[in-house]
């Protein structure tokens, strides 16, 4: 079951002043979040495997058609082939093999989640017009003082969630390991999760209400 939300952003401008508020609704889980959160947490680090781990079984292990030596008289243990799994070099008994690490997640119960974790992180999320990240030069220095600006230092994990890519802004944050940038519309669950500061432009939010509001 699902409630309606209303969260209130303060815009924040240059000389970090407050002019105006944006509302915006959001339906979310009246039940438990959590649980609707971490089935999306690990649907997501689930997809991440690369499940390519392969082994040999004796029948695949290249060689051993031929009897090593013959079955009595030797004072041996006998043997079969040389590529048994008892034997150096032979096939391995119940090894991994490739396989999909996929879950299934409805996507409505995904967008319940983003909505869930936007509003539990609606006191570390700060509004602010687009025009303020759009960098004239892409220097690392830049961010850096705009972060500063917001109160946020260098090493806090910040969000930064726009709703087109800026050159400039991707520029001056790859070098920066505590920030990410995303665009609205590529919302995942780890990177709000991991973000103790995220920063929203106007036009981010009205994708994110258009987007995951359904």
């Amino acid at each position: 079951m699902s409630i309606k939300k209303t969260l209130s952003y303060n815009i924040y401008r240059k000389n970090h002043k407050t002019e105006d508020q944006r509302k915006v609704e959001l339906h979310i889980s009246s039940d438990n979040p959590v649980y609707t959160v971490h089935r999306s947490l690990i649907k997501q680090i689930a997809a991440k495997r690369q499940g390519t781990a392969s082994t040999k079984t004796r029948s695949e292990v290249r060689g051993g058609g031929k009897k090593p030596w013959k079955q009595k008289g030797t004072g041996k243990a006998r043997a079969g082939s040389i590529r048994s799994p008892l034997w150096r070099g032979g096939g391995v008994v119940f090894g991994p093999k490739p396989k999909t690490y996929k879950l299934k997640l409805n996507n409505k119960e995904k967008q319940l989640a983003l909505r869930n974790l936007i509003y539990d992180k609606i006191d570390s999320t700060i509004l602010i017009n687009e025009d303020e990240l759009n960098l004239h030069i892409p220097k690392t220095k830049e961010v850096l003082n705009k972060l500063l600006s917001l109160g946020i230092q260098q090493n806090h994990r910040t969000l930064i969630i726009v709703d087109k890519k800026l050159t400039n802004l991707y520029l001056g944050t790859r070098n920066l390991c505590c920030v990410e940038l995303i665009q609205a519309n590529h919302l995942n669950i780890r990177s709000i999760l991991n973000a103790q500061y995220i920063i929203l432009t106007e036009q981010s939010l009205k994708t994110i209400n258009k987007t995951y509001n359904a």
